[in-house]
This record gives structure tokens, sequence and C-alpha cells, in this order.
């Protein structure tokens, strides 16, 4: 039924982009017939990318004697956490205890987790070799005692049965999972992520990621054996790497543990970068350029003819008022409606961006030229007021 599901959007856009060819014309030469192929072919590598690999909540019995470690990093949350650890107090599946690692928050993070009555440790300062966010995840494993354990992002919502369904998935799978979070967004500016957001469900759905050596996970939230963990000597193993989650997935990979990366519509969420626009160019910014060295080439090759067929189609609105114009238009309107398709297990991103996505595209393309410089030229990337070196890696 999936596959029935999927195969229409493509039918779609093929029986569009050929009667757009029958009515150009021979007239209309070669390289108006190249263009709409580019297009085809882009829009087909999207869908080759992407894959609905959901967890399903099943009815049956719960798990039972699950011994569950939740382990919050926090620094500068105070907006996030209450939604996250409300959502932890209402659980099919109670966690049998919750940390909170404070992370030299300067605002009220420490005080809003103290008030939900979990655990809250103080980070000590960063060592020498440590990024910030795998030193405060390691601190707070340290302190926990369960047999599974959850890494989630302070920015995470939950649905009341997400922990039941994660935990089955996982039984499952076996190996490691993560979850890539539905994307709420409310803001405008926020929802200038769709491109990113779209670029990142491909990165972790894609085939080509299967029997890939460095195959990361998605950092929000992973849930693991503690026997899994400590036999990759967990975060102390990757304690240098900006990219914990991405270098964390290989270290299972590389261990013989199995990496299954899931979508986590009806489930998982989040909403990323609320406090604007500044920590969204930073948020995206700081991994953009690197994390595209742990893909494997088949995925690098579609995504790079996605988004050159993207770009291409949005060059419409300079061509208007020529003979390029229309199939430029025809472009433009298959990648609109492959995005509508695609933001359904996406993220909430209104009407609005997908319509006018060229300006979700000029934000990606500002983006990446923000990362690169940061990467070549400063040697740098920022995040949460913290420096953290490419070359060393090592949190300033």
């Amino acid at each position: 039924m999936s596959t029935y599901i999927s195969i229409q959007p493509v039918l779609h856009i093929v029986r569009a982009a050929l009667s757009s060819i029958r009515y150009e014309g021979i007239e209309g030469g070669g390289s108006r017939v190249a263009i709409y192929v580019l297009f085809v072919i882009g829009c087909l590598c999207g869908f080759l990318l992407f894959r609905k690999n959901v967890i399903t909540v099943r009815q049956e019995k719960g798990p039972e004697k699950v011994k569950l470690s939740i382990i919050i990093p926090a620094r500068n949350e105070a907006f996030n956490l209450p939604h996250l650890l409300h959502a932890l107090k209402v659980q099919t599946l109670e966690p049998f205890e919750i940390i909170v690692v404070d992370d030299f928050s300067e605002d009220d993070t420490k005080e809003i987790a103290e008030s939900y009555g979990v655990t809250v440790i103080s980070n000590t300062s960063l060592p020498q070799g440590w990024t910030g966010k795998n030193w405060a995840v390691w601190n707070g494993y340290l302190h926990a005692s369960g047999d599974l354990i959850a890494f989630l992002d302070a920015d995470i919502r939950l649905a009341p049965r997400a922990l039941e369904a994660l935990v089955k998935a996982r039984n499952k799978a076996g190996g490691v999972v993560s979850v890539v979070p539905f994307h709420y967004t409310e803001k405008f500016v926020e929802r200038l992520a769709l491109i990113f957001n779209v670029l990142g469900v491909f990165a972790f759905t894609s085939p080509f990621e299967k029997k890939n050596p460095k195959k990361g996970l998605y950092g929000s939230c992973i849930l693991t054996t503690r026997e899994d963990y400590e036999k990759i000597k967990g975060h102390e193993g990757i304690k240098s790497e900006m990219l914990d989650d991405l270098n964390l997935g290989a270290s299972y990979r590389n261990a013989g543990i199995q990496v299954t990366n899931f979508i986590g519509r009806g489930l998982v969420s989040f909403r990323m970068y609320p406090q604007g626009i500044k920590s969204e160019v930073q948020g995206f910014g700081k991994g953009a350029v690197l994390s595209t060295s742990t893909l494997s080439p088949g995925t690098i090759l579609l995504v790079a003819i996605w988004v050159v067929g993207l770009i291409a189609s949005e060059t419409f609105f300079l061509f208007i008022n020529t003979s390029w114009a229309l199939p430029l238009f025809i472009g433009y309107l298959l990648y609109m409606l492959q995005l509508f398709y695609f933001i359904k297990h996406v993220g909430m991103f209104g009407i609005i961006m997908p319509i006018l996505h060229v300006l979700s595209t000029l934000f990606f393309i500002f983006v990446m030229l923000y990362s690169v410089y940061q990467v070549v030229f400063l040697g740098h990337v920022s995040w949460k007021g913290r420096h953290v070196k490419v070359g060393s890696r090592r949190g300033q």
C-alpha cells in the first residue's frame, strides 16, 4: 500500500512534464527538453531519497520492567524544557529516571528542571579535548543506572506513547535507533528551514545509507542499550567530535551494531530555533558543510541532482519575460507539489513557504556559504556562546 501511495506523485509529475513538452513542441528545442528532463529526474531523485520509515504505534501490551534512563543536556533551555519534562511525566511508559545536565546555563534552566522533580546535574568545566555537548551527555551517563538510555535534546516534544513505541521499535530493530523529529514551526523565519529539513530527512532515510559504514544517528532523539553504548565507549569515544550524532552512529557501525533511523511524525517532534534568525543560522551553519563528509556517494549524487533541479526551477523569476519562462515555471510547480507531499511527514511549514520555496532555498544557500566561511576561513563554528575549532574541535 505504501508503495502505491509513493508512486502517485511521481506519475503526476511525469504526466505534467510530458504534457508541457508536447505543448512546447519541436520549436522548443533540445535545450528546453533537457531542462524538463532535469526537473523530472530531480524530483524522482527526491522520491528515491525519501522513505516514510515511521515508528508504528502498536496496540499490543507494552514492554515490561524496562529500566529506562533519560538524559537531557541543556544549555539555556528555559523555554524548551517545560514542554519536554511535562511530556515525560505523562508517558505510558514511565522512565526509570530523568537526568538533566545543566551545561552552564545563563537562564532559569536549572530552576525549571528542579521544579519538575528530576535529577539535575551541574556540568563541570570542559576538559581538554572535549566538546561541550559530548561532555554534558557523558556526565549524564555517569549518573545514570538504566539498562536502556535515551538521549533527548531539550527542544524535543513527545506524544504520550512515544517512549513506549520507541522502545518497541528498538527491540524489533535491535542495536541503536534514532528519530528525526517532526518540525513544528510558528514564525515565518522558522519556516525558512523547509529545504534544510527536507535535505536532513533525505540524509537519514536514503537507501544508500543502509550499508554506509559512516551511517549517522540523529542526535535529538537516540535510544540505546547500556551494553551497546559502553561497547563503543559512548561519547567518550567521540569526545572531540563536533558532529557527535553522526560520529556516534559510525562508532556503532564499526562495532557491528545495527543503526536504524526513523522519522517522528505523530510521536516525536521539536520546534527548532524559536529564539530567532541568528540562532537558526548558527544552528544549521555549525554542521551544514561538515556533515556532508559522512554521506555515501550515492546519497550525495541524488541530493546534488535534486538541489540543482530545485535551484534551476527557481530561476523562473529571472526569466519571466523570456521563452524560458514556461519550462522553468513548470519545474517550479513540480518541486512545489513535491514539497507539499514531503512536508506532510517532515514538518509544519504552512502554505506560503512551499509555494514560495525560493525563499527557503535562498536561506539554504546563505547558510551554506556562512558555514563554508566558518570552516575554511575562521577555522571554527559558533553555537550557544561557544566556539568549536574545526581542526582541534575543542570547545573554547
